[in-house]
């Protein structure tokens, strides 16, 4: 029910999202997902964040022999933004630093996606951090709608 509610909430907001897991965030790319993820690196590069790792899991399926669509994972943060969440609440260190995720889907359609900062807060009990979170939350909008302009 509560993705239904979201689904309908962006499309009236007028926001062009994918409404998928709960918490997540999916927004449709119009370049293929190794040029998605490399303009991804460069916005967040610009804006003063490490990019700890990028893993290429179709890479890595058909080195053991098995095929998959084009799928990237961006692991990327800044100990300024996340330290004071996992002060709050050590178990968002699991989900911490932050992941955005570059996918084709069965239809050939590449989508950028991340899990919501105000999921993070429910999922991990997090008070005391609302405008942090909002923080965040915004510049996560901001530099994943960059990266696809």
């Amino acid at each position: 029910m509560r993705r239904t509610v979201l689904a309908f909430a962006l499309l009236f907001l007028g926001i062009n999202a994918w409404a998928g897991p709960e918490g997540f965030v999916g927004k449709p790319s119009r370049y293929p997902v190794p040029e998605t993820m490399d303009r991804l690196v460069t916005v967040l590069q610009s804006k003063g964040m490490t990019v700890f790792a990028r893993i290429d899991h179709a890479a890595e399926a058909e080195k053991v022999g098995l095929k998959m669509r084009p799928t990237q994972l961006l692991v990327f943060g800044n100990p300024k933004g996340g330290t004071p969440l996992m002060v709050a609440a050590p178990t968002v260190a699991i989900d911490l630093p932050f992941k955005a995720l570059a996918w084709e889907d069965a239809d050939g359609k590449v989508w950028l996606g991340f899990n919501a900062p105000g999921y993070l807060k429910e999922r991990h009990g997090i008070k005391g951090k609302d405008e942090a979170l909002k923080a965040l939350a915004g510049a996560l909008d901001a530099m994943t709608d960059k990266a696809l302009e």
